[in-house]
């Protein structure tokens, strides 16, 4: 019950973070990525803050013996670059620069009502569960 109130207090605190800082706005997350337009650093001031943060957040988390809510750490182990990594990220990459959501802001936006995120977040959904059965296939 704690881990999961945890899991929701840090997504609620996370959407609050993508709404105040406007990557919620598809327009704004876009005009990122157009480096040779209107270009708009807002993204990349909220990613560096993310990293401070993250960064701290680890310190302090590895000061521990383990953490909070589990018996031990769960880090990734894997190091190496395949084909199936380089396809997700050119997949996941593609469409947040068609769409301008990821998502995390995709489902923060959800509470605009905007038909756009309306639309998307179940495609997303559709596609990871997609992806998900496709998996013993690989």
């Amino acid at each position: 019950m704690a881990k999961n109130l945890s899991a929701l207090i840090a997504g609620i605190i996370f959407g609050i973070g993508m709404a105040v800082s406007g990557m919620t706005n598809t327009a704004r997350v876009r005009s990122f990525l157009d480096i040779f337009g209107a270009w708009d650093p807002a993204l990349a001031f909220v990613m560096g803050a993310g990293l401070i943060v993250t960064s701290i957040g680890y310190r302090l988390a590895f000061r521990r013996a383990a953490p909070l809510f589990a018996d031990v750490f769960s880090l990734p182990t894997r190091t190496d670059i395949d084909a199936r990594l380089l396809l997700g990220a050119a997949i996941f990459g593609i469409g947040w620069g068609l769409v301008g959501y990821c998502p995390g802001p995709a489902l923060a936006g959800l509470t605009y009502g905007y038909a756009q995120t309306l639309a998307f977040v179940p495609a997303m959904i559709a596609g990871l569960l997609l992806a998900h059965r496709l998996k013993p296939i690989r």
